[in-house]
């Protein structure tokens, strides 16, 4: 009878389900990607926080930050501070957009990403990649932070690039 249980449980672990989460930013209705899952925000900086999964198995984190509706440094200062976070950047990209009225700002790059806190020690992290999004909404901006191994990373550009845009057009 035990062995029934924990085949069972173990069955039932393997199969998690994942479904997109609707959740809303600065008055922008999201819908996250279904390869996202759904984390409690480890600071009350994030308005939102996920796991993104990838053919590799590998994971990266995706958080959303909203300050308010005002002054958040600007768009190149913050593009500018997540490049620092690398050791030195490599393949740096970005990119500004329209999507309907809404100008979003999209910053990618890899290398060796130091994570930490902005005053604290560093921790080296080899081959992780950086894909940022900055939607200059109505009601302030929507930053859209992806850190992880870089193939965690470039597997959820093209969902996240979706997200943005059909957020933007609703």
């Amino acid at each position: 009878m035990k062995s029934i249980f924990y085949t069972l449980f173990s069955l039932s672990l393997s199969c998690t389900v994942l479904l997109a989460e609707e959740f809303k930013v600065a008055g922008i209705e999201f819908n996250s990607p279904e390869s996202w899952e759904s984390a409690k925000p480890s600071s009350n900086m994030r308005a939102a926080q996920f796991s993104a999964s990838s053919p590799s198995g590998k994971k990266a984190e995706v958080v959303f930050y909203y300050f308010g509706s005002g002054n958040t440094g600007g768009i190149q200062a913050n593009v500018d501070r997540w490049m620092k976070q690398f050791e030195n950047p490599l393949a740096k990209e970005v990119e500004t957009i329209t999507v309907g009225k809404t100008k979003v700002t999209y910053a990618s790059a890899h290398g060796t990403f130091l994570s930490g806190r902005p005053f604290g020690p560093k921790t080296p992290n080899p081959g992780y990649g950086l894909l940022a999004a900055i939607i200059e909404g109505k009601e302030g901006a929507v930053f859209i932070k992806i850190t992880g191994p870089k193939d965690a990373v470039e597997a959820n550009v093209e969902v996240t690039k979706k997200m943005v845009t059909a957020s933007l057009t609703k």
